[in-house]
């Protein structure tokens, strides 16, 4: 495992030092920080379609991060990814991940949203990278919980299109060598592990349809997340550390009564302040051999980024395990052949 990173998602902004590739890489080396996922729409960041195309380009960002003593863990399409797949109810509230001129026109923005996507994997590449973190995006999320009950066959049909728009998608990422690792979310049709099992199915096991596991979105689902990870542990590829917390009470409960971030049961909190236990995680990932990277995704109700974000990289290099190479039980072994195994089975 490598680390520790952060998502620069939740930290751009206009202000310095989060302005810039430069400055940002700068200030999360300072923070312990030695790797960084790179939301691509970011365009004080990074400039995808350059990527996508240009090697001179790609070498420049990689000389900006590497002066900085940063690597680049992936690329991040989650706002391209959603609108992959956009229920109409959701248009208004989405086309504000698209650029304005594709507002209030659903075909266009999605077909962008298609093409961005396959220009991550294509810039991917370039810098080397074998995983891409993105979203699925959801036609039947607004039937999770339904009344009237689901028309029978919808569940079907509803995956059965997703698999139809992220099929072709992901043979571009099959030619480019890369993993597209899809964070299991709510509001997204890939939201467990039973929804990550019927989209398989719709992509006939595509072999780039892998996992960016997130054990926050997990706990506030009230899922096991560390049997998901014995689970479908072949499938993850990319790892988010982000901590949650769940108190239910005698008014609110998993759905969180409309209320905003600080009064729902189920909230987002930094590291070491919510209820995940992230020492049982690292052991199992460890156990099962994951070697991609440990990335902080901060979002929390109550306490400010830039101190989460401090807090954040010690936390993570606290529980990343260097594996062993041998048994701690190694100095007492006394060799063996088959007459001494035979002799202690009792059968000579």
């Amino acid at each position: 495992m490598k680390g520790p990173a952060i998502f620069l998602a939740q930290f751009a902004s206009d202000e310095a030092p989060f302005n810039s590739l430069d400055s940002i890489t700068r200030w999360a080396a300072s923070l312990g920080y030695k790797g960084v996922q790179i939301p691509t729409w970011d365009a004080r960041l990074f400039d995808l379609k350059r990527a996508a195309e240009s090697q001179d380009y790609v070498d420049e960002v990689q000389g900006i991060c590497a002066a900085n003593g940063i690597a680049i863990t992936e690329l991040s399409t989650h706002l391209q990814g959603q609108l992959v797949a956009a229920h109409p109810a959701y248009d208004a509230a989405f086309d504000g991940f698209a650029p304005a001129e594709l507002h209030g026109n659903p075909a266009a923005r999605q077909a962008w949203a298609v093409e961005q996507v396959k220009l991550a994997a294509r810039a991917s590449r370039r810098f080397g990278l074998t995983a891409h973190a993105t979203f699925s995006g959801a036609l039947l999320w607004h039937m999770v919980y339904p009344w009237p009950q689901r028309p029978a066959g919808l569940v079907e049909e509803g995956f059965a299109e997703l698999g139809r728009r992220w099929k072709p998608i992901l043979d571009v990422f099959e030619d480019n060598g890369v993993n597209a690792c899809y964070e299991l979310h709510p509001g997204e049709d890939l939201h467990d592990g039973v929804t990550f099992e019927r989209f398989l199915d719709a992509v006939d096991g595509h072999p780039r349809a892998n996992i960016l596991y997130d054990p926050s979105h997990f706990l506030l689902q009230q899922l096991d997340y560390l049997a998901f990870i014995d689970i479908y542990h072949e499938r993850i590829k990319a790892f988010h550390v982000k901590d949650a917390e769940f108190r239910p009470n005698g008014r609110a409960g998993v759905y969180g009564s409309y209320s905003g971030w600080v009064d729902r049961p189920g909230r987002f909190r930094s590291l070491g302040d919510g209820q995940i236990d992230f020492g049982a995680i690292f052991s199992k990932l460890t156990q099962y051999g994951y070697d991609g990277w440990a990335v902080l995704e901060w979002e929390c109700a109550l306490k400010h980024p830039e101190q989460g974000a401090a807090e954040g990289a010690p936390f993570i290099a606290r529980h990343m395990i260097r594996r062993a190479e041998k048994a701690f039980d190694d100095f007492a072994g006394t060799g063996a052949d088959t007459a001494l195994l035979r002799s202690v089975l009792g059968l000579d």
